[in-house]
């Protein structure tokens, strides 16, 4: 295989008319792609940092195999490659020069590159998280529900929504992927978090999702400050987005969540999320 079969832009407009069709044919295993660029195509190139968006396409015989994409300074993300077409990509951007920091792909595509990365850059990998990806089959709305009422995030919550982001990642442990200030402008234009509150009326638990695109839209973050877990708050607002997320018309309703966490995952499929794949992220240096 050709290495110029990777068609390689840091144009958006032109990664999508060539790989467009074929990311919205497989709407849940690229949910993150369709999410990420319809955010840069909304809010210009610099919302995920100062960088420039790269972005590839692999065609072969006229059709689209692959494409990843990477918004500096974050991790490459890839669609499924074969290990032969990871170890062409990997060659690509190893003689362009490419410092990249890490991968986040479909478990099997993560470890074929990780490894072609190591074997063209001499870089040590490793494993950061394993992910799960979900999909909402019928949902189930926990009962009894905790005490209180579901209420979507306005413009008067934006310091709430900045503080639980900041502290939804340092949890996370994977960095600040948008400005705290800018997600929160777009999720409260979007009514894209719905905080679970408390009879008195003070949000104990956010859970939020992304706009629809391809039918699809993905539940995150969900957020219980560490002192209010475990007494079904998150299940509440997950359930209650979701919920949302069926009646405004989503096909495919999603979520993902850490492996390492058992809690979350036991929850999620309590309320009829059901595995799909698993990804993993990798860290080079």
């Amino acid at each position: 295989m050709s290495t110029h079969d990777w068609h390689l832009t840091q144009d958006l407009d032109d990664f999508l008319s060539r790989a467009g069709s074929f990311l919205r044919s497989q709407p849940a295993l690229h949910t993150v792609p369709l999410t990420v660029t319809e955010t840069l195509r909304t809010r210009g190139p610099g919302v995920y940092g100062d960088g420039p968006p790269e972005f590839g396409v692999l065609e072969r015989d006229g059709a689209v195999r692959a494409s990843f994409f990477r918004t500096p300074p974050h991790w490459l993300n890839l669609t499924a490659l074969t290990a032969e077409e990871a170890d062409t990509l990997a060659a690509r951007l190893a003689a362009l020069g490419q410092r990249l920091p890490g991968v986040n792909a479909a478990r099997d595509t993560a470890v074929a590159f990780t490894e072609a990365w190591q074997r063209h850059t001499g870089a040590t990998a490793t494993l950061r998280q394993r992910q799960r990806l979900y999909r909402l089959g019928t949902l189930t709305v926990p009962d009894p529900a905790p005490s209180g009422a579901p209420r979507v995030a306005i413009e008067a919550d934006r310091a709430h929504l900045i503080r639980w982001h900041q502290e939804f990642n340092e949890a996370l442990g994977m960095g600040t992927v948008r400005d705290d200030g800018a997600w929160a402008d777009a999720r409260i234009e979007q009514g894209g978090i719905t905080f679970w509150e408390t009879p008195d009326g003070t949000p104990v638990a956010m859970a939020g999702r992304t706009p629809l695109i391809a039918g699809q839209t993905r539940v995150a973050p969900v957020y219980t400050p560490s002192h209010l877990r475990g007494r079904g708050y998150a299940g509440a607002a997950t359930s209650e987005v979701s919920r949302a997320a069926l009646a405004s018309g989503a096909q495919e309703v999603l979520l993902f969540t850490d492996l390492a966490n058992p809690t979350s995952n036991g929850l999620y499929q309590r309320i009829g999320y059901r595995a799909v794949a698993d990804f993993e992220v990798y860290d080079f240096s």
